[in-house]
């Protein structure tokens, strides 16, 4: 397992969790509602990768695959095009098509995660 701490991911899932917290956060659980699992690899997908669990039913960000079941999507990235799909500079749904993004699980909760699940840019 890779490294976390040398993935720039890493501040993006720190903010996540305190961004739940908020308003804004607790809105978006109960407008989302799923349970989402990142793969994240420093260089290449499959590779050295970092779990991350975002819990949108409770509000929780973790290290480490999803306890609770199996989560509705996994999502696999690079550390740099995740940061540019939290960020809003790379479409998902682009991202998918270019092979930049792989998914497993529910297509349909795929669609629900966009750029706006995550804290804005100003936060990070």
């Amino acid at each position: 397992m890779a490294n976390s701490e040398n993935l720039k991911s890493e501040a993006i899932m720190d903010q996540m969790k305190q961004h739940l917290a908020t308003d804004a956060g607790k809105n978006l659980i109960k407008k989302i509602d799923l349970v989402y699992q990142f793969r994240i690899a420093p260089k290449k997908l499959g590779f050295d990768e970092v779990v991350y669990t975002v819990d949108l039913k409770k509000g929780e960000v973790t290290k480490g695959p999803y306890e609770g079941g199996k989560p509705d999507s996994t999502f696999s990235f690079k550390d740099e095009d995740f940061v540019k799909i939290s960020l809003g500079k790379m479409n998902p749904q682009i991202a998918f098509m270019r092979g930049a993004m792989k998914i497993k699980g529910s297509l349909s909760a795929a669609q629900k995660f966009t750029p706006d699940i995550f804290p804005k840019p100003s936060k990070l």
